[in-house]
């Protein structure tokens, strides 16, 4: 029995009796890159088992937990869990993840220096300027040794948690979809695994790249969202079950290249 069959024989084990009789369709809102990408492939494997997934695409980050909470969507793929958290808290909806898919690993890239070891003094470094990812690239700058953040800061550091700054770096605070092009003017920058996707850019060719068990890597895998008392429906349960299956983990190393990583190992 091929790959095909066997994920599909495994899907069907997850499905009540009754739900596998007719095809049941799921419609999942997600990004482009590389959400949408992976519930294409993720699709072929729930299909033999009568479970048809329709992708929704946004380009925002608010609409697709509107539509979940509303009912518009089964499912949703597309945040991590801090943000889903955040998300909860701020508006009240009952949301719930049903576990992390992947992550996308922060990487340091090149613009007008082309090595970490000899930045200039007052080079300038840019940095997203959300909360939720400034802290998680200037933990990768305190990684590679280039700035000192106060004890405790963590995640939730800004620039005036760097405590030691020997090179008098500049850091930059760029709106995260613009730190690619930002790239010929400064010396480098700190950019999101789904930016770098977008903008062309390889984590190979990356200077320096967040640790697979780093805090930041387990912090932010991108979850599949579904409402909270939807977590028991079979069919979510399936898709989230071949979401973190071998042959979609095989599928994100292939095509992304170190750019998106499965979090779950099965």
């Amino acid at each position: 029995m091929n790959k095909l069959l066997l994920a599909a024989a495994f899907v069907a084990s997850l499905c009540v009796a009754g739900a596998a009789h007719a095809a049941t369709t799921l419609t999942v809102g997600a990004s482009p890159t590389p959400h949408a990408e992976i519930l294409a492939e993720a699709a072929k494997l729930l299909k033999p088992a009568g479970i048809e997934l329709k992708i929704v695409e946004y380009s925002d980050y608010v609409q697709p937990n509107v539509a979940l909470d509303s009912g518009d969507l089964d499912a949703n793929y597309f945040q991590h869990k801090p943000y889903l958290d955040d998300f909860i808290a701020q508006k009240g909806v009952k949301l719930a993840s049903m576990g992390p898919v992947h992550y996308e690993p922060f990487g340091i890239y090149a613009g007008r220096s082309k090595d970490l070891k000899t930045l200039k003094d007052g080079a300038i470094i840019a940095v997203p300027n959300d909360a939720t990812n400034e802290g998680r690239a200037l933990l990768l700058l305190q990684d590679e040794g280039l700035i000192k953040l106060a004890p405790g800061s963590g995640l939730t550091a800004t620039t005036r948690d760097i405590v030691e700054n020997p090179k008098k770096l500049r850091i930059e605070e760029i709106e995260a979809p613009q730190l690619v092009r930002a790239l010929p003017d400064v010396d480098a920058a700190v950019i999101n695994g789904n930016y770098a996707i977008l903008g062309g850019l390889k984590v190979a060719e990356a200077l320096a790249v967040e640790a697979a068990d780093s805090m930041a890597a387990s912090t932010y895998a991108n979850v599949l969202a579904v409402r909270e008392k939807d977590t028991a429906r079979p069919e979510l349960q399936a898709l989230y079950e071949v979401l973190v299956s071998p042959e979609i983990a095989k599928a994100m190393r292939e095509k992304y290249t170190g750019a998106v990583l499965p979090s779950v190992a099965k």
